[in-house]
């Protein structure tokens, strides 16, 4: 009796279960209908081929996974203790056909994964530029057939761009033309950052004193987000702007808009903005230093400091000698000041060079190093040869007057 009301409450749960079990699949399913996978559903011709290269990598290994996954399953039912029909044969060591499936066909993948990243490296490299087929470049318009150029810096912790050509800088936001050519040009201040928008193209670093390109156009409008791939300090999180991806008129107003209210990008009001802060509203510049860029890469935006360019060719002569003490202050990168800390050292200057007296005029001829070997003991040990290891001492003669021969 105990054993059927059992079994009647268990078939009673039963349809209640099932609900139970298809609510939680249907909520699953809701919250991964609201992902966007925009690595592969990207805006970008860039960005698309690298996910034709992903998808395509991906297949080809599974041509060796899923075959090997299955036959591990086959194998292991058709082997089992309890089929008494499986062939038994305990003397097999050996089969070509099988060894030449087994390492033939890896190593076909192998090839066809290695031309494939072949071509992908130097079609997708990202120092190159966006070309067009003749067909394409006709539908352009010819004032819109140059590339945008775009200089991007990273700050602690927002994005300065800088657009050249039209003498205009936005922070925390940037826009381009669809179907237009995006030339972009990127440093850092500080520390090493990660220029990053998947839906357009894929990840380059930026570094301090030193420059990166990255070649990419939008094929469809839209509001696309970017942001900063590499740790770099506290801000790292907030580190995120809007891309805008507008038609020639929407981009024509944007930048009419910034020509409008925007302030003034000198080297004093970039050395305010270089300082660390965490999300940053945009802010837009209506003027901006046409040498502010090149002096950000070279690390010589604040006054007196020598640029990098500047010291290579000085480098590059046999450097400046004596006369190049003087230089402390001009080659010191202080990050700490950049970063608004109070960790590390001041910044030094030299006062002035200290002369050394004159040598007395009975001083002779200058010290001279002497190395006389003295006979010790034999080296003994396994392996050691017993000639040609004397050991030597160094005897520093002063040859000035009054001193005295020393041994060390």
């Amino acid at each position: 009796m105990q054993l059927r009301m059992v079994v009647l409450i268990h078939c009673a749960d039963r349809p209640q279960v099932r609900r139970l079990r298809v609510a939680t699949l249907a909520s699953l399913t809701l919250c991964l209908a609201g992902c966007n996978a925009v690595v592969l559903h990207p805006s970008g011709d860039i960005a698309a081929q690298q996910r034709d290269l992903l998808l395509q990598s991906a297949g080809l290994m599974l041509l060796i996974i899923v075959p090997v996954m299955a036959l591990t399953a086959v194998f292991a039912w058709r082997y089992r203790q309890a089929n008494r029909k499986a062939r038994y044969e305990p003397e097999w060591a050996h089969s070509t056909q099988l060894e030449l499936v087994i390492w033939g066909a890896p190593l076909l993948i192998i090839i066809c994964l290695g031309a494939l990243t072949w071509m992908g490296t130097h079609l997708l490299d990202p120092y190159r530029p966006i070309e067009r087929t003749a067909a394409e470049e006709a539908k352009v318009p010819a004032a819109d057939r140059s590339p945008l150029d775009v200089e991007v810096v990273a700050l602690d912790w927002k994005w300065l761009f800088i657009y050249p050509q039209y003498g205009i800088a936005a922070v925390n936001e940037m826009a381009a033309p669809v179907d237009r050519p995006i030339a972009f040009k990127i440093t850092a201040s500080t520390v090493m950052n990660a220029f990053y928008i998947p839906a357009l193209a894929g990840q380059v670093y930026a570094m301090p004193g030193m420059q990166t390109r990255l070649h990419a156009v939008i094929d469809k409008p839209g509001a696309y987000e970017g942001f900063s791939s590499n740790y770099s300090g506290a801000g790292f999180s907030g580190m995120r702007f809007v891309f805008h991806g507008f038609d020639q008129a929407g981009f024509d107003a944007w930048v009419a808009g910034i020509r409008q209210g925007g302030g003034v990008l000198d080297r004093a009001r970039y050395l305010a903005l270089e300082r660390p802060s965490s999300d940053v509203a945009v802010r837009t510049f209506e003027t901006v230093d046409s040498t502010l860029y090149d002096s950000i890469v070279n690390m010589c935006v604040r006054p007196g400091k020598m640029c990098e360019s500047e010291m290579s060719a000085i480098d590059a002569k046999g450097g400046l000698g004596l006369a190049g003490i003087y230089n402390i202050l001009p080659l010191e990168y202080d990050k700490f000041a950049r970063r608004g800390t109070a960790f590390g050292p001041a910044a030094t200057d030299v006062a002035s060079l200290c002369a050394l007296p004159p040598r007395a005029a009975t001083a002779t001829a200058p010290a001279q190093l002497v190395v006389t070997p003295v006979l010790g003991a034999p080296i003994v040990g396994a392996g050691l040869s017993r000639r040609h290891q004397l050991p030597f001492h160094l005897r520093w003669s002063e040859a000035i007057a009054g001193g005295k021969p020393s041994n060390s």
